[in-house]
């Protein structure tokens, strides 16, 4: 190996480790979790904007941070289609709806206008939306991560104090191969893992019967593989998706759903976490 290699080599190690990076919090809250997904299209948005809403019934104060810069889901998922304010043109003030509080690039340009950034600009909008918004005496700040490993996921485990994340999945072997190397490039970063997420899990038909659609129990095998905790299975259902595009999660609008007892058993599962 070259001189040139070997040092390119120590780079990429240095990088991965953390070590000179220092982990800011997110002022106004108790604890950040991140909700992420290796592979984009496996609901990680739904799951995010409901777990926020079912921490909410468990008597948190909540947030809801869309840090999907290329692709915010946040103004469809809750219905807001107004801009955050701002009382001194520094920091802005998150939106509030339904008891909770809201940030998103997408309030700040409307619904069709692609996001064409480069990482750098990705980057610095990351730690706009970290470090430059007034959240009010949280509980929780539930973050909705862009997909993937890249350099946002990357800025955001080494710069952000994060006190836990979730990884959602489909059961399908394709996505399974990116979940494992997501939670690799958590472990590196040394980001609790607090559980795996096994998402559109099954179709109940009409004559009552399970449908694996994505293929079965994947994404458990996947946390005993790696020792982590399964949290969970959530079905596909007409309703859950139904209610995301009317801007009115789920769990808000209908506590008492099978599917939202589901998002509450997770939630429970989570809080016991933290004191």
């Amino acid at each position: 190996m070259s001189e040139k290699e070997e040092k390119t080599k120590e780079a990429m190690k240095e990088k991965l480790s953390g070590k000179k990076f220092t982990k800011n919090p997110i002022k106004g809250t108790k604890y950040t979790i991140i909700v992420s997904s290796a592979k984009g299209g496996v609901g990680k948005s739904t799951f995010a904007i409901n777990i926020t809403f079912a921490l909410q019934n468990l008597g948190c104060k909540v947030g809801f941070l869309d840090a999907d810069i290329h692709g915010p889901s946040l103004p469809k998922l809750i219905a807001i289609n107004e801009k955050p304010k701002s009382e001194d043109g520094k920091f802005l003030i998150p939106i509030e709806k339904y008891g909770a509080q809201f940030i998103s690039m997408g309030f700040l340009i409307d619904e069709i206008t692609p996001m064409i950034w480069r990482g750098p600009m990705v980057i610095s909008a990351i730690k706009t939306l970290t470090q430059r918004v007034l959240w009010k005496d949280l509980d929780f700040i539930v973050v909705d991560m862009p997909p993937g490993t890249g350099d946002a996921q990357l800025t955001f485990a080494q710069e952000v104090k994060v006190d836990g994340a979730i990884i959602i999945s489909t059961p399908q072997d394709l996505a399974l191969m990116d979940v494992k190397r997501g939670i690799q490039m958590y472990d590196k970063t040394k980001v609790k893992i607090m559980g795996l997420v096994d998402n559109m899990s099954f179709f109940k038909g009409e004559d009552g019967k399970n449908y694996n659609i994505f293929g079965k129990d994947g994404v458990e095998k996947t946390a005993k593989e790696f020792n982590k905790k399964f949290l969970g299975k959530i079905p596909i259902n007409i309703e859950l998706r139904e209610a995301s595009d009317l801007g009115l999660p789920l769990v808000y609008k209908k506590p008492d759903h099978e599917v939202s007892k589901i998002f509450l058993d997770i939630a429970s599962k989570i809080r016991q976490d933290f004191p």
